[in-house]
């Protein structure tokens, strides 16, 4: 191959990293990036069209994932001259029933992130009507066809992707040449749309959608996927076999449709993934760890019993050549991991720090625990909190947001009943705490999904999740003067869809940790809870000690470490500190985990995962072991995992 050329080198390079891949894909370091490059991708059809005096047809999406393109389009509008007089709008669906004033309405939301913002002719915007009688909806879906054929067609339809594989609301089992019509929605659907519907039980069962065959029209298709939420499905989209079950890869069968991703949401695409398959790599300290544990996976061998074979035959022959043999490589592996493990999350006083995770020095270490929701803390790394606090550091908890969107009504009137009665067991006659229960009642049983509630009730819910979290820092063994709730206002609006940070919650931050001048911080760093909350504030707190360090001298010696567990767990090859748990020590986490008693059963907002917390965080728990297990590690009952975040 040395007589080809560079370009054509680079083509066959690139053909046989993408060879898994069956749809074109573009990847984007981030979504705000690609973002404004679909959207200079319109804008430039829109002039194109414009010069040519003809109108330029779009077919358009809904959900979080275009916002960004829509903000964009908005600001060349507004900044560049863009004009949208020319232009003609057909979105993807709405739900069905639904008025167009509802605040969950693609009406509504179309107007509130584009069409209020442009020049657009409200007479050229086109979405299904929520609001028919069920006999005229074949008629509609019938006349919205003809519609996009009198515009004449798209020219560009963009698309999302649900997690169910859907395109619109074509879910599994959607036809290839399937037209607007109406459709039932799947449950998964259903769940991920439950936080603007205030619980799944109000989002509709059914949707008005173009079809997967009216979408092929279209001259260009354009996928956009953000997040690691949605790299699952990608991966099935993009690499796997053309099947109903994921409508999405029909996509496959079009000629004139692009992918585009950011690195989170093409995170398991193989040739992120597992690059060694189809390239050669450049083998970082990382990567390295990575394959081999991959491999010892794939095999079903623990890691010190790898052969040179085993690396030859599954792609990773290169590895060897560049690093071997493979017993030298296993035995780094095994020690790397092997040095992870410590029962001792403050450092281990008088040892030898040099393979340890954590330093030993200082001794008696200030530790803060930053929790998002007043339950965080527990679920996730309650074993190490607890151990923390038995071997002798200084342990603080922040609760950086109160949690009462997250509390239901039923228990606000059963703890206004507690009260009421306790108030009249002390000889006092209760009428104005029985008024406003009263009135708390009569809210709530006239009350709309996702309606926002009057301040009394929220102070409530507050309240009972307040009592909670001490409870459980309590039983962890964590005095009340190390308690701290922060209560950050970017969460107080009563609602899931939250304030913008604010320098507000900065501030606040920064006060704290000025105040504790911690030696170890711990951050929740799992960004899947379905309300974001998560990574709102692990962005707060990290902006708080960015802006310290430029003037704090304390900060440089801060480690911060990163922890999950409510949703999911860190890969073993990310992992930094593994924090062994003995049976005592589960059913310890156990029992703080079970003080906060009103996100048990069912809480509010459960995201993919019925289970109750506590269950879900012992099987994560018991899970990281045994993967530690199956690599060659000891057998221990169960695992809290951390990685180091440095800044």
């Amino acid at each position: 191959m040395a007589y080809l050329t560079a370009p054509v080198k680079s083509r066959l390079n690139l053909l046989e990293e993408t060879r898994f891949e069956k749809q074109p894909v573009r990847v984007f370091a981030s979504a705000a990036q690609a973002s404004v490059q679909v959207a200079a991708r319109i804008a430039d059809l829109i002039r194109r069209k414009q010069a040519a005096g003809q109108p330029a047809v779009l077919g358009l999406a809904t959900g979080a994932t275009p916002v960004q393109v829509y903000a964009e389009l908005v600001r060349l509008h507004k900044e560049e001259g863009l004009s949208f007089a020319n232009v003609v709008t057909f979105n993807l669906d709405e739900y069905y029933p639904m008025a167009p004033t509802a605040p969950q309405s693609y009406v509504m939301f179309m107007h509130e992130h584009l069409f209020d913002h442009i020049d657009i002719r409200s007479e050229n915007i086109h979405i299904p009507d929520g609001t028919l009688a069920p006999e005229d909806v074949a008629d509609f879906c019938l006349r919205y066809e003809q519609q996009i054929e009198e515009a004449g067609g798209l020219d560009l339809q963009l698309l999302g992707i649900g997690r169910t594989g859907h395109v619109g609301f074509n879910e599994p089992g959607s036809a290839p040449n399937s037209g607007t019509r109406l459709v039932t929605l799947d449950d998964l659907t259903r769940r991920d749309a439950s936080r603007e519907f205030g619980g799944k039980e109000n989002v509709p069962r059914k949707a008005i959608t173009m079809g997967i065959g009216t979408i092929f029209k279209a001259r260009e298709l354009v996928l956009l996927a953000w997040s690691g939420k949605k790299a699952s499905i990608v991966k099935k989209a993009v690499e796997g076999d053309v099947s109903g079950e994921v409508p999405a890869t029909y996509l496959q069968l079009a000629g004139n449709v692009e992918f585009v991703l950011d690195e989170a949401a093409a995170a398991e695409l193989t040739r992120f993934d597992t690059p060694w398959l189809v390239k050669d790599c450049v083998w970082s300290e990382q990567l390295i760890k990575k394959a081999v544990i991959w491999l010892s996976n794939t095999l079903g061998k623990p890691i010190l019993k790898l052969t040179e074979e085993d690396y030859n035959t599954n792609g990773m022959a290169e590895l060897v050549t560049e690093r071997g043999p493979a017993y030298d490589i296993n035995i780094a592996i095994f020690n790397q991991l092997q040095h992870t493990i410590t029962g001792w999350p403050g450092g281990k006083p008088g040892a030898d720090d040099a393979q340890r995770p954590e330093r030993a020095l200082p001794e008696k270490k200030r530790s803060l625990i930053f929790s998002p929701h007043p339950d965080d803390d527990v679920i996730s790394m309650g074993g190490t909190f607890i151990r923390l606090i038995d071997q002798g550091h200084d342990v603080h908890v922040a609760y950086q947001t109160s949690g009462n969107t997250a509390v239901w009504d039923d228990d606000v009137l059963r703890y206004m009943e507690f009260a009421i009665d306790l108030e009249r067991s002390l000889g006092r006659d209760g009428q104005e705490l029985l008024r406003v229960y009263e009135q708390m009642r009569a809210f709530i049983a006239r009350k709309q999904p996702n309606e926002v509630d009057p301040q009394e009730i929220r102070n409530v819910k507050s309240y009972i999740r307040k009592s909670e979290a001490i409870a459980g820092a309590r039983y962890a063994g964590l005095p009340d003067r190390h308690i701290h709730f922060q209560a950050l206002p970017f969460y107080e609006s009563g609602k899931t869809v939250k304030h913008p940070v604010t320098d507000d919650d900065i501030a606040l931050t920064m006060q704290l940790l000025q105040q504790i001048k911690p030696h170890q911080v711990f951050l929740a760093g799992d960004f899947a809870d379905p309300n974001g909350t998560h990574i709102v504030c692990f962005n707060i707190v990290a902006e708080a000690l960015r802006r310290l360090k430029a003037s704090e001298e304390w900060v440089a010696d801060c480690w911060v470490w990163l922890y999950r567990g409510a949703w999911h767990e860190f890969p073993v090859h990310e992992i930094e500190m593994a924090v062994p748990l003995s049976p005592q020590e589960v059913l310890r986490k156990r029992n703080a985990i079970f003080k906060h008693q009103s996100q048990k059963d069912t809480p509010v907002f459960p995201g993919d995962d019925a289970r109750e917390f506590w269950v879900r965080a012992e099987h994560r728990n018991h899970e990281t072991a045994r993967q530690y297990l199956r690599l060659g590690m000891a057998n221990y009952e169960a695992m809290e995992a951390f990685v180091r975040w440095r800044f």
